[in-house]
């Protein structure tokens, strides 16, 4: 007899965690980076550069977080309303609700003859039906109820995380030229696997995407950068 070979499918399950830490750190690499790079144009005093870089860190980890926060209760506001106003139409409209049923499938080129069976299984249970019709009909899923609070999280502490590489180097070291030079290193090779790694994950080309990310902070840093010494 032949052994039974069981097959695993490997999907990456944590898009939303993912696109909350691609959110968090790729502002906390480069708003920090660009403010050091800015206030190092200026001036070449490595305190006044980390003062000011952990104030931004803060205020920007406490906005962004708190942005999250907000996008992840209204996702879950518009998910409660749209359930209540599919419950209503299920009790209200039933036939028209199968009628949508059966077009859905029709879409996937399933006959109407076919998908009855699945019709009359789903109204045997009118909560499982709204949310047959929540997923197929209007695209949204049941959110996690901890989202929000998860969301704000991950965002303000990769934006905390990604802040410090640009920072650190003002922080170790005393001469501002000095510093400056390493916070461009460090943050531009940070930004250049950061990229790649989102590229990665996302499904993007990763060369493309690393490179893309490298520039964007690049240029910031350096418009920030030749602002501050033309100003002063």
């Amino acid at each position: 007899m032949g052994q039974t070979r069981h097959h695993f499918e490997q999907h990456f399950n944590a898009p939303e965690t993912v696109r909350d830490i691609i959110i968090g750190m790729s502002d906390g690499l480069t708003v920090p980076f660009a403010l050091a790079a800015g206030i190092s144009g200026a001036v070449a005093a490595t305190g006044l550069v980390v003062t000011a870089g952990l104030a931004e860190i803060a205020a920007g980890a406490i906005s962004m977080g708190f942005g999250g926060y907000l996008a992840a209760r209204g996702e879950a506001e518009h998910y409660a309303t749209e359930r209540l106003r599919e419950q209503q139409e299920t009790r209200d409209h039933l036939a028209e609700e199968e009628q949508e049923i059966v077009d859905i499938f029709s879409s996937y080129n399933i006959s109407p003859e076919e998908s009855q069976p699945v019709v009359a299984a789903l109204k045997k249970d009118p909560e499982v039906m709204v949310d047959f019709m929540m997923k197929f009909e209007l695209g949204l899923e049941k959110p996690d109820p901890k989202r929000a609070v998860q969301s704000a999280a991950t965002i303000a502490t990769s934006y905390v995380a990604g802040g410090f590489i640009p920072l650190a180097p003002y922080i170790l070291l005393a001469n501002g030229h000095l510093a400056l030079l390493y916070s461009v290193f460090v943050t531009i090779f940070a930004l250049f696997v950061f990229g790649f790694m989102k590229g990665r994950y996302l499904g993007s080309r990763p060369w493309y995407s690393a490179l893309q990310t490298m520039l964007i902070g690049g240029v910031a840093a350096s418009v920030a950068y030749l602002l501050a010494k033309l100003i002063s």
